[in-house]
Parts: C-alpha cells; structure tokens; sequence
C-alpha cells in the first residue's frame, strides 16, 4: 500500500516465508492473472520498490481497472494461440518468474506447462491456509501441488515455536462484493476488447449483484433459524456428532484434486457411508460454505438423500453457526481437503481427508477409510501439528489479504517493515518432499 505508514501502535509484521524471499531473488517477474481487486498492483509496487523489472498480461477489462503499477501488456487472443504467445514473450523480455493467482484457470494452466518447458519458475498465490490474516505463496503451485513434504518424519525434527501473530488485515464483506462487482463490470465494458476471453465464472455484474444480495438475505434468514443448534455443543450431544464441512461449488480442490467432481457427489457418498457404518447414536453436521451461500443450498438434496437412507432425524444442515465453537465440540471432520481440517488438527479434532490434501500427513489425518473413521477416528498427533504449522507458516504464508490490507506489502519512507524483518531472518533449511 503506497503511502501508508508506520506507528508505534502496530504490532510488528511477522517475517515474510521462505517463498516470498525466494520470488524477491528474481529480477524479471511477470504478473498474470491476480485475485479481483488491487493486490497484484500492491504487489508490484512493492516489487518495483525493490528494483524488480516488473510486467504485468491483462486478460479482460477486470485485469485493468485494478492495475496502474506499470504499463500492462493486454492479450487479445484464443486460448489456443496463448502458449504461443507466452512462450515468445518470456523468451524476448528475459522473463525469470511467472507469479500468478489461480492455479488451474485455463490459461494459468497452459502458462505452467510453458514455464515448465522453458525452466522458469511460477510462483503460484492462494487464499491462506492458516486464516485470517494470511495468504499463501507457494513456487510450483498450491493445495495439492504444494511442494511441502507429506512424510511425518519431516517434521518431527523442527521447532514447534508457535510464529508471531500476523497483523490484522482487516477483510471486509462489503469491500470483498464491491471488488467483485467492479471486476465484472469492467469486464463486461472491455469485453469487445477482449474478444476470446472466457472466465472461469459466470461473469454478470447484475447477476453477481443480485446473487451477492440473495448471499446477505440467506445470512439473516439462517442465523436466525439456527439459533436452536446450539445443543449440539452442549451435554449430551457434544462429542456425538461428525462436521462435514462443504466446499465451494466451483472449487478447483473439488473439480481437480478429488475423486467426485461436484459437492453434490460428496454430500451423497458420505450420507452413504454415514448410513452403512457410523454407530447409531451419532450425528452428522453438513456446513455450508459462507463463500457459496449466494449461489448454492443444499438443504432439499441432503433431506432427500437423508430420507431415504433412513437417517433423517440424525443429519443436520447449518449455514450460520461458528465454526470454531463446532470444531470444539465434533468428534471428527470429514473434509475432501479444506483448509477448515487444518483448523480442525488445531483443536484437536480429528480429520479424514477424502481427496487429495497437502495436510494428509499420517500422525495428522486418519490414515483409514472413511468407514473406519467412524468408529475409530483416532487422535491428532498435537506435537506433530504444531511442528507442522510452524514449518507452513515459515515457509509459505504471508501476512496480508486479497480484499483487505496487506501488511506484508507496505512502503514507507524508510523502506519496507517486511524487509527489514527478511534481512535478519536466517534462511530455513529446505525440506524435501516425500
């Protein structure tokens, strides 16, 4: 955030990770796609702060309205022809880092597999796996394309010192749609331009708008009718039920790192297996995702599904309730690979992941089958985890936000409060992936 500044008051901004040192030791990276709103511009300012010759591709009208950093080089063209395209601009602009947002977006997939070819690393950023306050960068990509190790023994050998706390960044619900909305309209305005783009997402302002409207509706509406599911955190129901905590609609966690394809799969083969082998005094808990509330209800297919496997009465839908409250209170989670599993191991709550998850470390997750999970959940390994936390947070999680401030990123001038942390920091030793 250019002209920001520094007070006494602030907590310090804890050290930037291990991959964010790794993209500042390039000269030449290239911005492709970000999240919608000003952070790629935050970033490459910040970059530029440090003597990076930094570019930026827009790919639709969205690209442009959030970006004045550095002049922007627009692609007009087919899918097809992008790789092309690419592949003659990193050669002709000497380009040594690809940073992008989104990992499996179509064109960002295709500028992967010429990043490989060429041998130029892609630096890949993600919502946070520990949240608020943080975002992850990850190089060679994100969730299940994370290069952090899957073997136990890894970890066992690390500090578990808890980090320093991030500073709050400040996320907003009302800066988050009106980022969205802009996006979508600017997008639409510029989209003759843009002739051959196609986003990963219905695109309509007006219908984003109204989705988003619906989203603020069906907020009151269920935190009003859930207040009687505070039973479940109380005697005797406490501990007697499993969280299934659902994913985005269109999360590419779901679409490409799991065997279902669609939430809807999901919901059905748990109700499935809950039926055939969970004990029968038990409960199950679905919890709709608070970023798919505009757009998804799953009440009526889980009270069909439900029904006719005879368990009706022992499944409950919430959208509303606080999900840490239930985390304490859940025997299990039972997660495809959401980053809510880290925040179950937090509180010792165990998990078992049903797709592919870079969490899914034995001595964390249950190493079983979803039909041993019901009966024999096992325990968090609490030392294991907190290693393992450390090590994420070291080497990957920074401290800002997409649709709120960024610490991590701000100038002054004296220079950068996040450099300064880096340039005492020691570099932590690698870990290979195993």
């Amino acid at each position: 955030m250019t002209g920001s500044f520094r007070t006494d008051s602030l907590p310090a901004i804890p050290p930037p990770p291990e991959s964010f040192r790794a993209l500042l030791g390039h000269q030449r990276p290239l911005l492709l796609q970000g999240p919608m709103g000003p952070f790629f511009d935050q970033l490459a300012r910040f970059l530029l702060a440090q003597g990076k010759q930094v570019r930026k591709v827009h790919f639709n009208g969205g690209d442009e309205l959030f970006y004045s950093a550095t002049p922007a080089e627009p692609y007009t063209g087919t899918l097809k022809d992008w790789p092309h395209w690419l592949r003659q601009y990193l050669r002709s602009h000497a380009v040594d880092a690809l940073v992008l947002f989104g990992q499996t977006r179509s064109l960002h997939l295709r500028a992967r597999a010429v990043a490989r070819e060429l041998g130029v690393p892609v630096y890949v950023f993600e919502e946070g796996y520990f949240r608020p306050h943080y975002v992850t960068l990850e190089r060679g990509g994100v969730n299940a394309d994370s290069p952090l190790p899957r073997n136990p023994q890894a970890y066992r050998g690390r500090s578990s010192q808890e980090p320093a706390s991030p500073r709050a960044t400040n996320q907003r619900f009302g800066r988050m749609a009106w980022q969205a909305v802009s996006y979508y309209m600017a997008t639409v305005a510029r989209s003759r331009r843009y002739a051959h783009y196609s986003h990963h997402r219905p695109i309509s302002p007006v219908a984003e708008g109204l989705r988003w409207v619906r989203g603020g509706w069906r907020k009151l509406w269920f935190r009003l009718k859930e207040r009687g599911h505070a039973s479940l955190c109380e005697a005797p129901l406490s501990g007697r039920w499993f969280l299934v905590p659902l994913q985005v609609h269109n999360d590419s966690q779901v679409t490409h790192h799991s065997p279902f394809g669609r939430v809807e799969n999901f919901i059905e083969q748990v109700l499935a297996s809950f039926a055939a082998h969970a004990p029968q005094d038990t409960l199950l808990v679905i919890k709709h995702h608070p970023m798919d509330r505009a757009y998804r209800d799953y009440g009526r297919l889980i009270a069909r599904a439900a029904d006719a496997l005879g368990i009706g009465a022992r499944v409950r839908y919430l959208h509303d309730a606080h999900l840490p409250t239930l985390l304490q209170h859940a025997r299990g989670v039972v997660t495809i690979n959401s980053t809510v599993g880290l925040q179950a191991l937090y509180h010792r709550c165990p998990v078992v992941t049903l797709g592919e998850a870079f969490y899914a470390v034995r001595g964390l997750v249950h190493p079983g089958p979803l039909q041993s999970f019901w009966t024999q959940p096992g325990e968090v390994d609490a030392a294991l985890f907190s290693r393992f936390k450390a090590h994420v947070i070291a080497q990957s999680q920074l401290n800002a936000s997409f649709y709120g401030e960024v610490p991590a990123l701000e100038l002054d001038t004296e220079g950068s409060p996040a450099l300064e942390a880096l340039e005492a920091l020691e570099a932590p030793e690698p870990l290979q992936r195993a």
